[in-house]
């Protein structure tokens, strides 16, 4: 079970249907950015959201605005950040481990997509230090979900270290609380 979205552009977009996608814009080039009466989200934040690879891609090269905010004043960045194990893949991995380390392989794959999407969002001329309601950055969200494969794609595009969130706390004071040695290493390593 998903999101359910008012806007067909944006729920086209979470589903991964690129056909359904093209169709829509070829009609009204307006629904490229068009944002859901409910949460605000875009069609790219959607995408983000769901992580589908292949939609963002589509609606990057089509020039979706990657500046773009939802009522949480969060932009594609932000979600690409948040994304880590569902529930679901949590306990796939851990029933799968000892069965031939698919388990394993299943983790490794996601990851590899974790590390595509933040990749092809950083392709683009997106904000970088961009801040949502709480203050957090997309350094912020992935230094909170332990993704130590992500941090070093941000901190190469300059990533701002010392950004407080509302609750005072920078991207090394998370991962400091969190106890996540490496992120802690990467990140004093950029001051």
């Amino acid at each position: 079970m998903g999101l359910v979205y008012s806007e067909p552009a944006c729920q086209s977009a979470y589903d991964g249907d690129v056909h359904a996608l093209y169709h829509l814009l070829r009609d009204d080039s307006d629904q490229l950015n068009v944002q859901d009466r409910h949460n605000g989200d875009t069609p790219l934040i959607a995408a983000c959201r769901h992580g589908n690879l292949k939609v963002i891609r589509y609606l990057l090269d089509n020039g979706a605005d990657v500046h773009l905010t939802n009522e949480k004043q969060r932009t594609c960045l932000h979600y690409v950040s948040k994304r880590g194990f569902t529930l679901l893949e949590y306990l796939l991995i851990a029933i799968l481990m000892p069965i031939l380390l698919l388990g394993y392989f299943l983790m490794l794959q996601k990851q590899r997509k974790s590390v595509s999407l933040m990749k092809m969002m950083l392709s683009s001329n997106v904000n970088i230090d961009a801040v949502d309601y709480k203050g957090n950055t997309a350094l912020h969200h992935v230094c909170q979900k332990k993704s130590h494969r992500l941090v070093p794609l941000l901190l190469e595009r300059n990533a701002d270290t010392n950004v407080q969130n509302n609750d005072g706390e920078t991207p090394l004071d998370i991962a400091t609380r969190l106890k996540f040695k490496k992120i802690i290493y990467m990140l004093k390593k950029t001051h």
